[in-house]
């Protein structure tokens, strides 16, 4: 059945004409099949950002809502990996400013502050943080709605680490002297802070390379102010917005694999009704050749004439060597003589079209005498084995058969 089905499709594909005009095959994207990763060159951008943060730590809620507003500035170099993921690593910068109790005077974050809360039990602190960032980038715009390399609007959401080292103003100074150290809480043992953050980077495209951020920021920051030099840490939450711009370095875009779009085929009426007659015609045919096939599979092959030879050894043009393949014709002669009773007249041959008649009686004998000795090597007694030569031709075909004449044949007496 496969042999008639090959048949059958190649019938079909030989005997129906395209009868329509060829029509170009397009190529296009497919971003279904997803998207090919760029260059390592590619991708690249920096970003700078700015705003203002809010924390809220223990005593916070005492001061002014305005006094605790802090500034925050970020610069990061990043990449994007894929239109979903990306990462960006750079430099963090945080004011922190709240309140404390009156008795911390260490947490300060310098003393003599001429303002006193509620009372006199909580006083004004201030402290810089300074340190690296680094977080891991998701497009939610593209996980939710595909990428597009034009869209004017993408949702980022992000989440990181930072670590911060803190400056604040010498406390065996006055207000006015403004020196600033590294160590808050005259503590510099304990004045590096880790945080973690998260947050949505809200990205609009002002140009193909340029985009303008809002950044909603939420960090969750390891803090010793409202306990520091007590011997524990406190984590504050410090939510901030940030605003900034980005500038994408190299190719920004990401391209989809490439398929073939084929061009819809249409027919008129007598297109149609000409290919359904070709594959009626088709279909005759291929039922005469199953026919013919079946014939041929229910035939019985016809058996050999009785004085048919054994086997056929075949010689190169001028040797008498059995060479290549011939040696397994040998080989195999050998195993059915072994299983037979029977003796065996082998036959030297060589074609009359080359050399003269003293070169080819050689041959003859040469090459029956190395067919003899290879069979009583291969265990065949030489009693078994009667040789003659042939000066005739094996074959008769003419000059161009003349490689059917250079044998030995071998034939059961």
């Amino acid at each position: 059945m496969k042999k008639i089905a090959l048949l059958a499709i190649l019938f079909v594909s030989y005997l129906i004409p395209c009868t329509s005009t060829a029509q170009e095959v397009t190529y296009v994207e497919d971003p279904s099949q997803g998207y090919l990763f760029n260059r390592m060159k590619d991708n690249w951008f920096i970003q700078a950002d700015g705003g203002v943060g809010l924390m809220m730590s223990s005593y916070d809620k005492h001061e002014h809502f305005g006094h605790r507003l802090g500034a925050k500035a970020d610069f990061f170099v990043g990449k994007w990996f894929s239109p979903l993921l990306g990462l960006r690593a750079g430099l963090d910068y945080e004011q922190i400013k709240g309140a404390t109790w009156t008795g911390n005077y260490a947490a300060l974050g310098y003393r003599n502050w001429p303002r006193q809360l509620d009372g006199g039990k909580y006083v004004p602190q201030h402290f810089n943080n300074f340190g690296f960032v680094g977080d891991v980038l998701f497009n939610v715009s593209n996980w939710l709605a595909g990428y597009k390399p034009n869209r004017f609007y993408n949702c980022i959401f992000y989440v990181g680490m930072a670590v911060n080292w803190v400056y604040a103003r010498d406390g065996e100074r006055p207000v006015s002297d403004g020196s600033w150290k590294y160590g808050a809480n005259d503590d510099p043992d304990h004045s590096r802070n880790y945080s973690m953050q998260t947050g949505l980077l809200n990205s609009f495209a002002i140009t193909k390379k340029l985009d303008f951020n809002v950044d909603l920021r939420f960090d969750l920051m390891q803090e010793h102010i409202d306990g520091a030099g007590m011997g524990y840490r406190t984590w504050n939450e410090y939510p901030g917005v940030l605003l900034g711009l980005t500038y994408k370095l190299g190719k920004s875009e990401w391209n989809a694999p490439v398929t073939a779009v084929c061009p819809e085929w249409k027919y008129t009426d007598a297109e149609g009704d000409e290919l359904t007659a070709n594959l009626n015609n088709a279909n005759r045919k291929i039922a005469d050749l199953e026919n013919q096939l079946r014939k041929c599979l229910e035939k019985k092959p016809e058996e050999a004439p009785a004085d048919a030879p054994l086997a056929t050894i075949y010689f190169p043009i001028n040797r008498t060597e059995v060479l290549g393949v011939q040696r397994n014709v040998v080989d195999a002669v050998a195993e059915v003589m072994k299983n037979e009773n029977r003796n065996y007249l082998l036959t030297g041959w060589a074609d009359n079209y080359t050399g003269n008649d003293q070169i080819n009686v050689r041959l003859r004998k040469g090459r029956v005498a190395t067919v003899k000795n290879e069979l009583v090597k291969k265990g065949i007694a030489d009693s078994r084995l009667e040789t003659q030569i042939n000066n005739g031709e094996l074959t008769n075909y003419g000059p161009k058969a003349a490689s059917l004449d250079r044998a030995v044949t071998i034939q059961r007496k």
